[in-house]
């Protein structure tokens, strides 16, 4: 089977974007591909997270991973610090990756641009750690969103720098991926742009968060005062309510609101109160389940020690070669 790898920050609790954006995909390909899911925990340092809510967050990422269905004996699911070989990579890359091409990263000068006072160097070489984690097990294919594809293209570009420097065809060039017919985008409550962690609390639905809380969060998504005449386009704001109905009710539900819209008989309190009940019965099995697994550490440790031994097999199989291909020999 063609080999697939993707990562997720240890940046904490999953919402419903991660969920149908990407973890629910994951859940049906692991099945079909030769799968390494990873907790980018590593990554997340260029944030500075304190030890208390790296080891939490890394934790709750792989209960949620566990708990919308992705099957540790199936896949291999992985702690990327877990798998020191990755670091190694990561260095012999960084010696063939050059600062004129990180620097013009779309994604470092975005960072740049929101935290002046914290341009570290982890945030400069952020592809190369990408394309180590992508190159140790060979990924054919990668599923990445839009703001990812430079990173992969990079990642391109340093295997193949690497055979030709060492004049090999070790590495393979991984290839963008979309598993299913369409790629699903989320949007947040807040009226604009993709659900997220960063937009603050009441913009993401999180696969944990209770009936209540959900609730509350989509009572508060912004809307207007309604449609003025049948057949209206919507504004973004209304359509995001519409696209996350589409993600968690049934066709009819958001063909009645819809008829409900461009006739301007729309009552936004009546939709979003339907749109709660319906996130709260989609997330349901997954929140039951993030309560169990929770609460079972040595089911945790288990996972997360057969990943490990999983992962470090193809690494150290890699990073030996590697090692080898550069004319590093045992003495």
């Amino acid at each position: 089977m063609e080999t697939v790898v993707s990562g997720i920050r240890s940046t904490g609790k999953l919402h419903l974007g991660n969920y149908y954006g990407a973890v629910r995909s994951f859940v049906k390909m692991q099945h079909e591909y030769n799968c390494y899911f990873f907790i980018a925990d590593l990554h997340s340092l260029t944030t500075h997270p304190t030890p208390e809510d790296l080891y939490a967050n890394v934790r709750q990422v792989m209960v949620e991973y566990l708990a919308a269905g992705i099957d540790p004996e199936v896949a291999t699911i992985y702690i990327q610090s877990d798998v020191p070989e990755v670091v190694e990579l990561y260095l012999y890359l960084n010696m063939n990756a050059y600062m004129g091409e990180l620097e013009r990263a779309a994604s470092f000068k975005d960072k740049v641009r929101a935290n002046p006072d914290n341009v570290n160097a982890g945030l400069l070489t952020y592809p190369v750690l990408m394309a180590a984690d992508i190159l140790l097990h060979h990924a054919v294919k990668v599923p990445v969103g839009k703001d990812q594809e430079q990173h992969l293209e990079m990642t391109r570009t340093f295997a193949n720098r690497f055979n030709r420097l060492y004049k090999t065809d070790y590495f393979t060039e991984p290839h963008a991926f979309s598993f299913g017919k369409q790629l699903v985008k989320i949007p947040g409550l807040d009226g604009k742009g993709k659900m997220g962690k960063s937009e603050g609390e009441g913009n993401a639905v999180y696969l944990s968060d209770s009936p209540e809380i959900i609730r509350k969060k989509v009572m508060r998504a912004v809307t207007d005062s309604g449609p003025t005449t049948p057949n209206q386009p919507k504004p973004e704001a209304i359509q995001n309510l519409f696209t996350l109905m589409e993600a968690v009710s049934t066709p009819d539900t958001v063909a009645h609101f819809n008829e409900l819209y461009n006739t301007c008989q729309i009552r936004y309190g009546d939709l979003k109160k339907q749109l709660a009940e319906d996130m709260i019965a989609a997330t349901a099995p997954v929140r039951e389940r993030i309560h169990d697994i929770s609460n079972d550490n040595d089911y945790i440790s288990k996972v997360i020690r057969h990943g490990n031994e999983k992962a470090r097999e193809s690494a150290r199989k890699t990073v030996a070669e590697v090692r080898e291909i550069i004319g590093f020999k045992k003495f």
